[in-house]
């Protein structure tokens, strides 16, 4: 595990190469998605059905296979041990009442002039919810999509999980059946996204597509854009953690690996002014690797991509916290609050030692559909005003209306737009009473 410090001369190169990650620029993959989508927009049922059963092996022989009746879901949830479905109804309560406090509600103000404005909050229609099937398949997030998407008042939520050889895991249909999932497809990749975003003979449209999935699936997302919403292209997964003070190695080396075991690709970094910390936490790591089922996994990812960084205090480290703008962070510290004021980017921020991240992952409350790849600086996680959009309420009252068309004629002939500022002079004009005209009315029509 590469091990650097903010002192070496090369530091802010050797630290823009660790961070560097393209998920979804490169030209083969754009044109394979670019078909795929153009394939299913034409040819429908029959197009889906035929790359899934190319690229998953799904063994069905027809369109209607493919999708999941509501006595699958129930079933599957009714099988779980007790344990494992007590664990998924936790997880689920926790969620759905953190979303609740994230809600927006219609308002309404009345300016000084008497004018007016507000905004009405109205959630979307139908959403879709892509479900990583295979090596990352996951009935969190399900719950994490979904939940927030019935809390903001979305009346249809179609879910997508890809069934390699017709396989599915039954937690991930039991977490559709707790979360009151619609409809359920067993189809992925990016057939599954141009199917939501643009329909066929069987899948509705959908209005906005969130969850994360593979490259071709983030390829597809972003070339529907704009066709229909989507959440993020989401990169993979990472972590920041900053120590300070007494921490056990054995304890953040599991926490990195917690990340590690995700994907090749995942980010794990250790960020401390304690060298002797450093070094004990790489010793741990790789004790620890050789316990892991996804040990293979998890040793590239910490040996490509993770990093150990000695800083030289804590002026530092929030500095190059903010650098990197985490997925998740870790303050593993006393008294983490203190640097919350000087934390600018960060999808999830998870404060003192007994706070790992993997708590989040599953049931803490708050979202783990996070930005990645340093989008922290520009965007927030999964929530329930994802699910909402807002019109403006605008209702002037006669005097209010005269004030402000007063300014916005002169502000739309100064933009050269003369119909803009004619509209606006109309109602400067002291509009003339009206009168009703009698009605005339002939004999025989009163016959």
């Amino acid at each position: 595990m590469r091990l650097l410090s903010t002192l070496d001369p090369d530091f802010p190169t050797e630290l823009d190469r660790l961070l560097a990650f393209e998920t979804v620029n490169d030209p083969e993959l754009i044109r394979t998605v670019d078909e795929i989508i153009h394939r299913v927009r034409t040819h429908g049922n029959d197009e889906v059905l035929r790359l899934t059963q190319q690229f998953d092996q799904h063994p069905a022989g027809t369109f209607q296979e493919l999708e999941l009746s509501a006595s699958q879901l129930e079933q599957a949830f009714q099988s779980l041990k007790p344990q494992v479905r007590d664990a998924l109804i936790l997880a689920a309560e926790r969620i759905r009442q953190f979303h609740r406090l994230q809600k927006q509600e219609d308002w309404q103000h009345t300016d000084p002039l008497g004018n007016v404005l507000g905004q009405k909050v109205t959630p979307l229609d139908r959403v879709g919810i892509y479900v990583p099937g295979g090596k990352a398949s996951y009935p969190s997030s399900v719950l994490m999509n979904a939940i927030p998407a019935h809390v903001a008042g979305v009346q249809e939520i179609i879910m997508v999980v890809p069934a390699p050889r017709g396989e599915l895991n039954p937690l991930v249909l039991a977490a559709a059946h707790l979360a009151g999932v619609s409809r359920v497809f067993t189809i992925g990749g990016a057939q599954a996204v141009a199917a939501l975003a643009y329909g066929t003979e069987t899948i509705p449209r959908v209005d906005k597509i969130t969850g994360p999935g593979n490259r071709y699936v983030a390829a597809a997302k972003r070339a529907v854009f704009g066709q229909v919403g989507i959440d993020m292209i989401a990169g993979p997964s990472e972590i920041l953690v900053y120590a300070e003070g007494a921490n056990r190695p054995d304890w953040l080396a599991m926490d990195l690996l917690s990340q590690a075991e995700h994907d090749e690709v995942a980010q794990s970094i250790l960020i401390s002014d304690d060298q002797s910390l450093l070094e004990k936490v790489e010793k741990e790591l790789y004790k620890a690797l050789d316990t892991l089922p996804k040990s293979d996994i998890a040793r590239s990812s910490i040996t490509h991509r993770g990093a150990l960084i000695r800083v030289q205090g804590r002026e530092e480290a929030i500095e190059l916290i903010n650098r990197i703008a985490p997925e998740h962070l870790e303050l593993c510290m006393d008294n983490p609050e203190v640097l919350l004021p000087k934390i600018r980017h960060a999808g999830a921020i998870f404060m003192g030692r007994h706070t790992p991240e993997a708590l989040g992952d599953y049931c803490a409350g708050p979202n783990h559909v996070l930005p990645t790849s340093g989008t922290a600086r520009f965007s927030s996680p999964l929530g329930v005003y994802d699910f909402q959009k807002r019109s403006s309420l605008i209702h002037c009252s006669p005097k209010g209306s005269q004030i402000l068309a007063n300014a916005a004629q002169v502000l739309a002939r100064e933009e050269g737009l003369e119909a803009h500022a004619r509209s606006a002079e109309f109602r400067l004009m002291e509009p003339e009473p009206l009168v009703e005209q009698p009605r005339v009315v002939s004999l025989a029509q009163e016959r």
